[in-house]
């Protein structure tokens, strides 16, 4: 008798810890560690966030969401606008934005529309380990819709960049819905930069705004150089691995959906999710606004916290009244700016005092490089599948490997000669280049992902025959 009141006592116990462990679990924990963003790294957001905005108004000359600080869209430098009669379902309604200011030529997807049946059919396409892509996994309806998109404008942004010079940059931004097609986007270009004009890496950049988990944990550590994603305090979204057919059964219990999460992922243990090759997290560098404390009410100060992360990336929902709210694109547009004025009166102070600043521009860009190649050696130690090896796949072998964005753009350089060497049977390099091309000039972008597609741990590249890409 008194060794089941034992028992009973250790498991009362253990389920309270858990209880106060979960509801005291606040989304600032996620970056408690992590050091702050700057003031010229974060600047690009809230201008980012104001054109997202504008792909919701029905007429830029007469915005219903009313500018933010000094951020306001000027409607001549929209190139093209394409709203869900064009797409045909296919993929969400976006804007194409020339920044001669900024130099950016802008691509930008709006997010989820809760009364748009094809915006629920391109989410729910999908299943656990459904696609392979790029020697990881991503989710299926949104490389699809990538793909589409990229089919009907790449043209567009390619005859941009050349015609304005080399000097602009290719910016893919998203909300929510949108984000991961950008982000899946940006993997494709950065493969192909050649069929845009031969852009460098270091002018494709994607900010995937409240992302939704669309790629596996090597392909999100591997692009962190290129896709920074945007995540304020508790939003649900980046930090959800169920499916998302199950999140839209229960859209109407949303709160209890959460809370069962919550319990099942407390019962998973870390190793385990690394080790699973076909869970999806949030792509890139992650920047995380914190404005809510633990135990006080009302929103503080924002500030921005920026990491790799590997192991614990945005792993735990918080039970919060603001999982949802937190998801919204007029709150992170808000709260971006808030943040950016911080970070810029921050750095003015320093800079009017008589001692040097802590942290060089220089040496922060310094920094951000070995923060990513430390996240890959991190991936690789954790031997999670799929992680790539600094120390491989070295195009020169006398020639030592200074940064890990180097060493990505000299691996996406050699694919295509890769390609030649292992299959024989399509003939040189030129030939494969031409067969992806149509007679009207126009690249094929489906037959360029499609050798993608499976690409094993050792580098080959496998065609795969039950999926067609160009199906809608």
């Amino acid at each position: 008798m008194s060794v089941i009141c034992g028992a009973e006592c250790f498991l009362a116990v253990g389920c309270l810890r858990w209880l106060w462990k979960r509801c005291t679990y606040v989304g600032a924990d996620d970056s408690a560690t992590w050091p702050p963003a700057t003031a010229d790294e974060f600047e690009s957001v809230p201008h980012l966030c104001r054109i997202i905005l504008a792909v919701y108004e029905e007429d830029l000359q007469r915005p219903k969401f009313p500018p933010v600080g000094g951020y306001r869209l000027n409607p001549s430098f929209v190139v093209k606008r394409v709203t869900y009669q064009q797409t045909l379902g296919r993929a969400p309604p976006h804007l194409i934005y020339l920044d001669h200011h900024r130099r950016e030529i802008i691509l930008a997807i709006r997010g989820l529309n809760l009364k748009k049946e094809s915006d629920y059919k391109l989410l729910l396409n999908n299943r656990l380990g459904m696609q392979k892509f790029d020697g990881g996994y991503v989710h299926h309806g949104l490389l699809k819709s990538a793909i589409w998109l990229l089919n009907e404008e790449s043209e567009n942004l390619k005859k941009l960049w050349l015609e304005n010079g080399s000097c602009y940059k290719m910016v893919f931004v998203g909300h929510s819905l949108g984000s991961g097609v950008a982000a899946l986007m940006t993997v494709i270009v950065v493969n192909h930069r050649d069929r845009l004009g031969g852009i460098p890496r270091e002018l494709v950049r994607c900010f995937a705004l409240a992302p939704a988990r669309c790629m596996s944990l090597n392909l999100a550590v591997k692009y962190a150089d290129v896709i920074y994603s945007v995540v304020l305090q508790d939003d649900f979204l980046p930090r959800t691995a169920t499916p998302l057919e199950d999140i839209f059964k229960s859209i109407f219990c949303l709160p209890c959906l959460i809370f069962l999460v919550c319990l099942r992922d407390t019962f998973i243990p870390e190793g385990r999710k690394l080790r699973d090759p076909r869970r999806l997290y949030a792509p890139g560098r992650i920047y995380h606004i914190v404005e809510r404390k633990f135990c006080r009410c009302g929103r503080y100060p924002p500030e921005v916290r920026t990491a790799i992360p590997v192991d614990g990336r945005f792993e735990h929902i918080v039970l919060s009244s603001h999982a949802t709210a937190d998801h919204a694109i007029i709150w992170i547009h808000r709260e971006a700016e808030k943040a950016l004025n911080l970070l810029k009166e921050k750095e003015k102070s320093a800079e009017t005092m008589t001692t040097a600043p802590k942290v060089q521009k220089f040496d922060r860009k310094q920094s951000i490089e070995k923060e990513h190649r430390d996240a890959l050696e991190r991936a690789v130690s954790l031997n999670i599948p799929h992680a790539v090896n600094t120390n491989e796949n070295e195009d020169d072998e006398n020639e030592p490997r200074e940064s890990t964005s180097a060493s990505s753009d000299s691996e996406d350089k050699s694919a295509a000669e890769k390609l030649a060497s292992e299959h024989k049977d399509h003939g040189n390099i030129h030939e494969i280049r031409n067969n992806s091309t149509t007679k009207s000039g126009r690249t094929n972008w489906d037959d360029l992902v499609e050798r993608l597609f499976e690409r094993s741990d050792s580098g080959k590249l496998k065609a795969r025959k039950d999926i067609s890409i160009g199906e809608t």
